[in-house]
């Protein structure tokens, strides 16, 4: 399994009229963990696509638990529970308090996508060979 930790201060702008984090502003928080999570392995969202590999959300899934108001520090925990096989890879996503509280889990699902061919392809190996170490006993 391979996971990645970062943090994110919830800004002003990114709270509702009741103070809390606006829910649409979670999958923002799980993209930032998805970059950092693929940044902490030595590879970018830009390397991909200088690839010719463009990686569109397919499925979302959220659950929450408790809300996050401004200027409380989260931690983003992003988990790849398993080897991508295939043209998708799914990220589980866990959003915690300061304190370790969680209050927020998600799981997206994206496609490896070749918008010239206009098809899905498989996960590149340069991506695959970064990812290989974590999920080998």
């Amino acid at each position: 399994m391979y996971t990645s930790v970062t943090e994110i201060r919830v800004r002003y702008g990114e709270t509702d009229q009741m103070g809390y984090l606006y829910y649409g502003y979670y999958a923002l928080y799980y993209e930032v963990g998805r970059a950092e999570a693929i940044r902490q392995l030595g590879f970018t969202y830009r390397q991909l696509e200088e690839m010719g590999i463009m990686m569109p959300v397919i499925d979302l899934h959220a659950q929450y638990y408790r809300p996050a108001l401004y200027d409380d520090l989260i931690t983003v925990k992003t988990l790849l529970k398993e080897l991508p096989d295939g043209s998708t890879i799914k990220f589980h996503s866990e959003l915690y308090y300061e304190q370790q509280q969680l209050l927020n889990k998600g799981v997206t699902t994206l496609v490896f996508y070749d918008p010239v061919l206009k098809q899905k392809v498989a996960m590149p190996d340069e991506l695959r060979n970064r990812l290989l170490p974590f999920f080998t006993k």
